[in-house]
């Protein structure tokens, strides 16, 4: 008992104490921006046909669809042309920005209403790897995804270092952004447009805009440091809590993946993997596909390593060189899908979920590489390196910077 005590303390210091896993959640931003960013420039040219007023999927159907989920979308506010370009814009340029991870509080709530209105309208259009990014635009919201490898981070250094030679640095793109949102958000709100629709969507966008302008009064006037500590506490159990929603989810996936694919009579008998290889909608590659189903064994190892694998990987998560061995695995296996099937957005979604488990040093390691060959693009000639772990103090500062956006 004495000895458990102490765990727990310590087990709850560190989960207040400031955010975990920087790398892992820059990472997932990173991963899930880029999938969505590449999926709606590709898809630029049929985004009337896949999201506008005049696709298949018609605006009444839409509506009466909407009308029994109360799904929550911003192209139902109007059937304009002009409404549905604004809103497919919005949802690149947020994309765009938070991949570059400027003002990622913000951008992360723009991010998320730019997903849930293009989904929600057409929920036919996806492969899979939309629910992926449904769920996690919206768990993105709650982290502090913007700590490292990001512009809020270079500007929360430069802020820093300018306030320690005693300059007074005033953020005026902070608070206009949340005027501007805000005076939006109260519009909608007043005009009814979210009257009808779930009310997760909009109690998680008033709940971060109150919060932004909470943390900007308390940095302004709180003359004491416990005000400061108490958001630091409670942004910290925040972004901790949706990671750990994040990892749980991925393992959700995988595990119920894996056991309903058991109790497949195809998967049981090892042929199951020479089926989607033979379909024309998901060979883009015949040769290839023909090339990897030639083989019986291989189609065998493929089916048995496919299922052992999805079933064992939340088992391994206490044991890191297994549990590394089976990511690398499952990350090689989704690149095969991207290529031979043809499932390219769906594979960059699993691999961006699976890198919330990818490992600190590794990480670190990779951003040192960018970082160096970023340096070689810029014509420095010095030895770019990449900042050491980061303290409590240092996730504070940054998540400061970041929460007043």
């Amino acid at each position: 008992m004495n000895r458990f005590a102490p765990a727990v303390s310590a087990a709850l210091a560190r989960v207040t104490g400031s955010a975990l896993g920087p790398c892992q959640s820059a990472v997932i931003r990173i991963g899930f921006s880029a999938t969505w960013l590449l999926f709606l420039l590709r898809e630029f040219p049929h985004r009337q046909e896949m999201y506008g007023p005049d696709g298949p999927w018609s605006w009444d159907l839409a509506q009466q669809l909407i009308a029994t989920n109360r799904a929550f979308t911003a192209l139902m506010w109007s059937d304009g042309q002009g409404w549905f370009e604004a809103v497919y814009t919005l949802a690149v340029v947020s994309s765009v920005l938070l991949l570059l991870g400027w003002r990622t509080r913000t951008l992360s709530v723009l991010f998320m209403v730019g997903v849930l209105s293009l989904q929600n309208r057409s929920v036919f259009m996806g492969d899979g790897g939309d629910n992926v990014l449904h769920l996690m635009a919206i768990y993105l919201v709650f982290t502090r995804c913007g700590q490292v490898w990001s512009l809020d981070a270079r500007r929360a250094r430069l802020t820093a270092a300018a306030r320690a030679r005693g300059e007074h640095v005033v953020d005026r793109v902070g608070p206009a952004l949340w005027g501007v949102l805000g005076f939006a958000l109260v519009a909608v709100t007043a005009g009814g447009r979210l009257d009808a629709v779930d009310p997760t969507a909009p109690t998680v966008l008033y709940v971060v805009w109150v919060g932004v302008a909470v943390r900007w009064a308390v940095e302004r006037w709180a003359r004491g440091r416990e005000p400061r500590v108490l958001l630091d506490v409670v942004a910290a159990v925040a972004h901790n809590g949706a990671l750990f929603v994040i990892m749980a989810e991925a393992c959700l996936i995988y595990a119920t993946a894996g056991w309903y694919k058991i109790q497949g009579s195809r998967w049981q008998d090892g042929t199951a993997v020479h089926y989607p290889l033979h379909l024309d909608y998901f060979s883009p590659w015949p040769a290839l596909a023909d090339l990897l189903a030639a083989s019986g064994t291989m189609v065998m190892l493929v089916t048995y390593g496919t299922v052992i694998v999805q079933v064992a990987f939340p088992f391994t998560l206490f044991n890191r060189r297994v549990k590394n061995v089976l990511l690398a695995l499952m990350m090689v296996e989704h690149a095969v899908i991207a290529v031979v099937l043809g499932l390219p957005f769906f594979s960059l979604a699993m691999i961006a979920a699976d890198a919330v488990f990818l490992p600190t040093s590794f990480l670190r390691r990779l951003g040192g590489w960018a970082a160096r060959a970023r340096g070689r693009l810029q014509g420095r000639g010095g030895r770019a390196t990449v900042p050491g772990p980061r303290g409590a103090g240092d996730d504070a500062a940054v998540g400061a910077e970041a929460g007043r956006t």
